[in-house]
């Protein structure tokens, strides 16, 4: 699935507070792999979640070859309306 940059991060930056540790427990993950799925890379302690962005527009083009991180965001972002 291909999102842009830009739009990953206004995901993020609208999940309520504590999402990402939420979301790393219900996958089992380590939270900087979450932080880094959301474009976070300063965090080494996490691991790679097949996602790869090509510069360009808005932020350039993210591909993302797993999108549960998303979906699950998506999910706590429309039960919050």
């Amino acid at each position: 699935m291909n999102i842009t940059f830009n739009e990953l991060r206004e995901i993020k930056d609208s999940l309520p507070d504590g999402s990402i540790h939420t979301i790393a427990k219900e996958l089992d993950l380590n939270v900087e792999t979450v932080w880094n799925y959301f474009g976070g890379y300063s965090y080494s302690g996490g691991k790679p979640m097949g996602v790869h962005v090509e510069e360009g527009p808005d932020g350039g083009v993210v591909a993302l070859d797993d999108t549960r991180i998303l979906d699950i965001a998506r999910r706590m972002i429309a039960d919050r309306v």
